[in-house]
């Protein structure tokens, strides 16, 4: 069994350049419950010094707002060794793993950060990965990386990569089977999946944007990412459990109840029979929703 932080409840995670002063002193005010630190493809080769030299202090600024903070870290290695040195500290939460390819790179990465976190005196195993898979040759790893990757804790396709490394074009239709297939590794495996069905690049629509989101949580997807403030709102309005479906869930739940006190193994509600896989979604929909509302009332202290 592998040793991972809890699964994170994340709605929405928004990404912000770590070079951009302008967007990273606003970011803590547009309510994102993750803020992700981009280290690498919004931050231009010669600039990327000067974001990891940023670093400690971007943290503090995006989490004035209760954010949990992450870093999505580059790719080659000669790169990610620096922007691990410079992230791993007191205040993060997970590093987002470009290009992961297999269980063998992430136990690598995870060999650094173990030997960080004992020397900053945080504990140990505190940091998650998020992996990003983003080659197709990295699908028939995916679920060996959700079962055995050390400290995943999240996975999601980066959709752009995925469509340049295939020459496809990024969007609904071609990015749907690639994203499902990864989100049946991280289901099968207790991991979080992430982001919506289609590309995170378009951000002109927020309807069509939160219509995407609404779709993913209905195949089980947590939470989705994106690159502007103003798709924050859609996302986690997206993927908090309708009120209404929160009160059928706790009918369910209060029948079955009642059901199992009078000996009965059966019974309907609202004319339809009802067996334990309804009754294990409506108390998984539960403590989804009691999670979300843990972490509203955290984020508000």
């Amino acid at each position: 069994m592998i040793n991972r932080p809890a699964p994170p409840v994340w709605r929405s995670t928004m990404y912000v350049p770590g070079n951009v002063p302008k967007f990273i002193d606003k970011a803590h005010e547009r309510g994102a419950d993750c803020v992700l630190v981009d280290l690498e493809d919004s931050v231009q080769p010669a600039q990327k010094s000067e974001a990891r030299a940023m670093l400690a202090e971007t943290m503090k600024k995006v989490a004035r707002g209760g954010a949990d903070v992450a870093v999505r870290i580059n790719r080659p290695l000669r790169l990610a060794i620096p922007d691990i040195e410079a992230a791993v500290r007191p205040g993060l939460s997970a590093l987002f793993i470009t290009k992961t390819e297999d269980v063998q790179h992430l136990r690598l990465l995870d060999e650094m950060v173990t030997e960080l976190e004992h020397e900053r005196g945080m504990p140990v195993g505190s940091v998650g990965f998020g992996a990003m898979i983003e080659h197709p040759r990295a699908l028939t790893q995916i679920h060996d990386i959700a079962e055995h990757g050390p400290r995943v804790i999240a996975m999601m396709l980066g959709g752009e990569d995925f469509a340049l490394e295939t020459g496809s074009i990024p969007g609904d239709e071609s990015l749907e089977l690639p994203k499902r297939l990864v989100a049946f590794a991280a289901q099968a495996h207790g991991v979080a999946m992430m982001g919506i069905l289609g590309t995170v690049a378009d951000y002109s629509d927020p309807a069509a944007y939160k219509a995407s989101a609404e779709r993913a949580r209905r195949f089980g997807f947590s939470g989705g990412t994106c690159i502007h403030p103003g798709l924050v709102q859609a996302l986690n309005e997206a993927f908090t459990p309708p009120a209404d479906e929160v009160a059928h869930a706790r009918k369910l739940i209060a029948a079955d109840e009642k059901a199992a006190a009078e000996g009965r193994g059966s019974f309907s509600v609202d004319g339809k029979m009802i067996d334990i896989p309804v009754i294990d979604r409506a108390r998984r929909l539960i403590a989804r929703h009691d999670a979300i509302e843990r972490r509203l009332k955290k984020a508000a202290r």
